[in-house]
């Protein structure tokens, strides 16, 4: 129940021309909680005050230091000192970022509430919490906003009028910056208490009607009881997430993860949490929420740059990305890993100790399956070497004489010849240099015999020529890089050779010296790969693939769309950790669901699990998602249908896309960006893609163009969908990804044929 009780129309002061008018009623209501919303920053601005003071102390602490002359005393301020400014500058760094939205919520709350009855106290028997995004309190200690993850939150989130959990009215404060802009309220018990003043037609439906921006808006305020069931349930095991497009997955997986860091603070902060999306224009979307919830302490990582030093967004064809997604390619990157390295020796020739050795390509090979089977490859060098040394002394047929042989192998380990051999038979091996390796044919069909056909191995050899000619890996190519790092090990440094007296040190600034021209390059690959940037085989190898970091909690969304090799790449990454699995089947862009589930079952061991299923569309009007799901169905009958609870009475717009694609889609953005204030994508498949790019520079930026792939995991005010039947023609899951494409729009779409 949700009332207004004046006609009156006016504006509080400041208000923008686009903001709707408010009645007398809700101006004062507004009025009511700017005043305590005052109040809650200028407690702000006094913690700010005394974060700074912190600050001041920790730089004193640092005089402390210099003038004592004892060790320990000296050690023990530089600690206080930096414990002190590391604080401070957190706790400031929280203060500064919380001024959007700062106070989103209040309860009125009866103790004694009888809801059978529908009897609530008076104003003077009722508790006021105010509900944020962190806690303020006054100079008397006295709550002015409770942390929106606390328990004494959580009847904000769960209070139904069924169970009220002694909540009268919730209100949610809809605020820019400092500002309130306006209330709406939801009515737990039949009928209000006289002073009690209930506005609007209730948050969530309210939130649900605004425009969208580029960014997510974190609707921690309009989050329904089923949500934060999920949002709070253990942070043991696995918790998965199911629901169609528009219920509100992403984020009640998101700030199930922020309340994971509020409720086992010293777990998930130091254990860290990583947060995997399908794009990394999905992780632009969503990368202000945590923040703006209080939470620093998350990884955002799309799938094309999970591994460091690799960063992509390019896509193979469906085919390709189905020959790597695949564990089938796990024999051919095992037998690249173990095999010869391409232009290497294939015999050893020298004169060690006075004695002549020769090795054949049969004994180089089964020493280096011999040590292999027990060595990673980047581990084993000097393994490997001292395998080649006995293989060398046996193969000169001297028995009996240990003196010789210890002197022959003395002289082996320092050898030149040896060590020049080495060098070439088995070099450090960068993951990524296998994957080039690849881009030959015959070497593919050599290492994939019995888990590719001849077609395969061609498509796969002639994926890799083409990130030879771009200088780009794929998606795809991410989790091969990250399956080669697990079997070769780390790369090794080559160790520093000692100095002449002669030899100066490297200069780190030559200015000083006049020298303007000249400026030292480090030995890092990270710096060095500045120079060859330029050269597309320097930018596929640029940086360097270290050890996979492990994290206390991993959070995967669009998880369906994950292929197996991705699957055992953040498995690598949650080895010990709990999980969040966010996902909807019928949106999957990866086919073999079985070979995937598998593969998600491996990276989650044995661990419990718990489901909750999100069954409400809140994105998509009716006249959408009706549409949309009429087009799911057919294909995919047992499609997870969420019912839609808004109606704009707009139906889709159905037209002809022409010979001139771009005209008829600008004509159709101009309708659009008429009806709608917010955000409009043109989601169009790669054939139109060039003629339809400089349309995303019209009306402000307010413009997109997209293409399928991209739109997993975001939402606009409105869509034009170009070539519905090629995006399903050229899409990895077909029909599922067409869905995905026309379930992004809140009010508006069209789609153009």
């Amino acid at each position: 129940m949700a009332v207004s009780s004046s006609s009156a129309q006016t504006r509080p002061a400041g208000t923008p021309d686009h903001e709707p008018a408010v009645t007398d009623v809700v101006a004062q209501q507004i009025a009511v909680e700017q005043a305590h919303v005052d109040r809650v920053f200028a407690e702000l601005e006094k913690a700010g005050v005394r974060a700074d003071s912190v600050k001041a102390e920790g730089l004193a602490r640092t005089q402390f230091g210099r003038s004592v002359e004892t060790g320990d005393a000296e050690g023990a301020g530089l600690f206080e000192r930096d414990a002190l400014m590391f604080h401070a500058a957190r706790r400031r760094s929280m203060l500064d970022t919380q001024y959007e939205g700062l106070v989103f919520g209040r309860l009125d709350i009866d103790h004694d509430l009888k809801p059978d009855l529908g009897r609530a106290a008076t104003s003077a028997d009722r508790e006021v919490r105010y509900i944020g995004r962190l806690g303020v309190r006054d100079d008397d200690y006295e709550p002015l906003v409770i942390d929106w993850r606390a328990p004494a939150a959580s009847p904000f989130y769960r209070a139904t009028p069924v169970e009220p959990m002694g909540v009268i009215r919730r209100r949610v404060l809809r605020s820019k910056g400092a500002r309130v802009i306006g209330v709406e309220d939801d009515l737990m018990v039949p009928e209000a208490p006289d002073d009690l003043v209930v506005v609007g037609d209730g948050a969530l439906m309210a939130a649900l009607t605004r425009s969208r921006g580029e960014r997510m808006r974190d609707i921690v305020a309009t989050i329904q009881a089923h949500q934060d069931e999920a949002i709070r349930a253990s942070a043991r095991g696995v918790t998965e997430i199911t629901g169609g497009p528009g219920t509100g997955k992403t984020v009640v997986a998101l700030h199930r993860a922020a309340y994971l860091l509020y409720s086992e603070r010293r777990r998930f902060e130091s254990g860290g949490i990583l947060v995997v999306g399908p794009s990394g224009a999905y992780t632009a979307y969503i990368e202000r929420v945590l923040p703006s919830l209080g939470e620093e302490s998350v990884t955002l990582r799309a799938l094309g740059d999970v591994v460091d030093a690799v960063d992509t967004e390019r896509l193979d064809s469906p085919e390709v990305a189905r020959i790597k997604g695949s564990t089938r390619i796990r024999t051919l990157l095992a037998n690249a890993a173990r095999g010869r390295v391409p232009e290497g020796p294939t015999e050893f020739r020298a004169f060690v100790a006075g004695r002549a050795v020769r090795l054949e390509a049969r004994v180089l090979d089964r020493i280096r399956s011999q040590v292999l089977r027990q060595h990673q490859r980047n581990l084993a060098a000097a393994a490997a070497q001292a395998a080649l040394g006995e293989a060398a002394w046996s193969s000169l047929g001297i028995t009996g004489d240990r003196d010789a042989k210890a002197e022959f192998l003395d002289r082996w380990e320092d050898h030149l010849d040896v060590e020049a051999f080495m060098a070439a038979w088995w070099p450090q091996v960068d993951p990524r240099e296998v994957l080039l390796w690849l881009a030959d044919p015959d070497l593919v069909r050599r290492h994939a015999r019995g888990s590719l056909d001849d077609r395969e191995a061609e498509l796969l050899a002639a994926s890799y020529a083409t990130a030879l000619e771009t200088g780009t890996w794929s998606v795809a190519d991410i989790a091969l890089i990250d399956d080669l790092a697990a079997r070769l090990g780390p790369v090794q440094d080559a160790p520093k050779e000692e100095r002449g007296f002669y030899e100066i040190e490297e200069l780190d600034d030559l200015s000083q010296y006049g020298v303007t021209e000249v400026q030292p390059v480090s030995g890092s690959r990270e710096t060095r790969a500045e120079v060859v940037a330029e050269d597309p085989r320097g930018r596929l190898l640029a940086g360097r693939v270290g050890k996979p970091d492990e994290y206390a909690h991993v959070l995967v969304d669009e998880a369906q769309d994950l292929s197996p090799m991705q699957w055992r790449m953040i498995g690598r990454r949650g080895r010990h950790a709990s999980w969040t699995v966010v996902g909807d089947a019928a949106q999957a862009s990866w086919t073999d669901l079985e070979e995937a589930a598998a593969a998600r079952d491996e990276a989650f061991g044995t661990q419990a699990r718990q489901r909750f299923h999100m069954d409400t569309n809140y994105r998509n009007a009716r006249e959408i998602f009706d549409y949309a799901a009429d087009v799911v169905r057919r294909q995919v009958p047992d499609a997870d249908i969420p019912n839609a609870v808004r109606e704009t009475g707009h139906e889709v717009v159905e037209g002809a896309l022409g010979p001139d694609a771009a005209g008829s889609v600008s004509r159709s953005l101009e309708e659009l960006l008429e009806q709608v204030a917010g955000s409009v994508a043109v989601v169009t498949p790669q054939r139109y893609a060039a003629e339809l790019a400089p349309l995303a520079s019209s009306d402000g930026g307010r413009v997109q163009v997209v293409d399928p792939m991209s739109t997993k995991g975001l939402e606009y005010d409105a869509v034009v969908v170009v070539d519905p039947h090629e995006i399903t023609r050229e899409s990895p899951g077909g029909v599922r990804v067409l869905y995905v494409a026309l379930t992004r729009a809140a009010h508006r779409m069209t789609v153009l044929s």
